[in-house]
């Protein structure tokens, strides 16, 4: 796998490829192959979750980069990627923004977006925008945008704005962790996974200044959001999804994905398994995930 930086309009992302990318292609912004051979293949790009980083898909590089070219990236505030400005709090639209140019820089006519959980939500929604682009979707422990009822717009106004008067009052310092296997402690306890599953992701998250260990991540993804969208809203977005769709969820994820109004009738041509697993299901399960998403890939091609 190769190590990048993929340059955006206001930002710069950390990227994996399983292929060699161009240099002087990433100058300008594009993530093209030196191989012409590579150049041929479809693309499947992989779209991490909150507080995650590209390295949590790992586990599926190998069983897929035979049939695929893999990109993995970084949001920003995440991993080795840039933080936003000071001023900018993470909101959602602009994740689509950031799939956007993402999608842009690889030019493939060819393209699956693999999503876990806000990747996921980020996969959808951007599919919705720009149905042409996209010719499969993985959601993993994801379906549709978070929503809610118009009524609660004061409040989710006032509880966005009370986070961040909070932080700003706070002022956290940097959080010390006194070895690299703390911080893995950590993430074990809070995902429920075991140190060999959680390694590579916890690796791509911290730093270290050879005495402490720190969290890479921004602050400010702790904060509220100000606004999200009504049910009619992201009904009306996830109904121009035209590719196929495959909603992946943990026997142990989370349950509102299995209920009626979680999105999947949205949805014009959608399937949804539900495997062995938490939220992380892809971890517990990667040999399964890696099954559905060449068996996706084989019905697309079909159709094309």
């Amino acid at each position: 796998m190769y190590e990048s930086r993929l340059p955006l309009a206001e930002t710069e992302l950390a990227v994996i490829t399983s292929f060699s990318p161009c240099k002087e292609s990433i100058k300008r912004g594009r993530l093209i192959p030196v191989s012409n051979a590579d150049r041929a293949r479809p693309t499947l790009l992989f779209l991490h979750g909150w507080h995650d980083n590209a390295a949590s898909f790992d586990v599926l590089f190998e069983p897929l980069a035979a049939r695929f070219n893999l990109v993995a990236v970084d949001w920003p505030g995440h991993g080795l990627s840039a933080h936003r400005q000071t001023d900018n709090y993470y909101y959602f639209m602009d994740y689509v923004d950031d799939l956007a140019q993402i999608v842009q820089s690889l030019s493939s006519q060819n393209l699956m977006l693999v999503g876990h959980s806000l990747g996921a939500l980020v996969a959808a929604a951007y599919a919705g925008a720009f149905p042409e682009s996209v010719t499969g979707l993985v959601l993993i422990e994801g379906l549709a945008p978070l929503h809610e009822s118009a009524g609660l717009a004061a409040k989710r106004l006032r509880q966005g704005i009370e986070s961040r008067t909070k932080r700003r009052q706070r002022q956290p310092a940097e959080l010390k962790l006194d070895s690299f296997q703390a911080a893995l402690s950590v993430r074990c306890r809070v995902n429920g996974l075991t140190p060999e599953q959680l390694r590579p992701l916890v690796q791509r998250a911290t730093w270290t200044d050879g005495q402490h260990w720190y969290w890479r991540h921004d602050d400010k993804l702790r904060c509220d959001s100000l606004f999200r969208m009504t049910e009619e809203q992201v009904k009306a977005l996830m109904r121009h999804i035209e590719c196929p769709v495959l909603s992946v969820i943990g026997e142990k994820g989370f349950s509102s994905l299995k209920e009626s109004d979680a999105g999947l009738s949205w949805l014009k041509q959608a399937e949804q398994i539900v495997i062995p697993g938490g939220h992380h299901c892809h971890l517990d399960s990667p040999r399964l995930v890696c099954d559905q998403i060449l068996l996706l890939s084989s019905k697309i091609n079909k159709l094309v």
